[in-house]
């Protein structure tokens, strides 16, 4: 049995996952509960958040963060990714740096305009 603090919504459920019996979520007061105690100790996934340097421009970087959540074995490999790009100005808030950054299904966006 695994103890977990879902992050699902504020309310910061306890949450119990029986790892031998399928899974089975118990202590979760809504349905994004269960499915994150499961998720949580099956697949875990986050949302990566970081910056990328922007050429010619001022500030020089570019906040920036993955339009869904990654798996975190993954989390690695897209900051690597992240690392090698150099953005040109202008760079508008919802662009795409990198699609489909590292085979995970999810794209990197810029989250700020410069």
């Amino acid at each position: 049995m695994t103890e977990l603090i879902c992050i699902g919504c504020p309310k910061g459920c306890h949450l119990q996952v029986d790892e031998e019996n399928n899974y089975e979520v118990s202590g979760a007061s809504c349905e994004k509960g269960a499915a994150y105690g499961k998720i949580e100790l099956t697949d875990p996934r986050r949302v990566v958040t970081s910056t990328v340097r922007v050429k010619g421009a001022s500030p020089a970087r570019c906040s920036v963060k993955t339009n869904a959540a990654v798996p975190k074995g993954d989390i690695f490999a897209v900051m690597k990714a992240l690392d090698a790009v150099e953005l040109s100005s202008p760079v508008k808030i919802g662009d795409i740096v990198i699609a489909n950054v590292c085979g995970t299904g999810a794209d990197v966006v810029a989250t700020r305009n410069i």
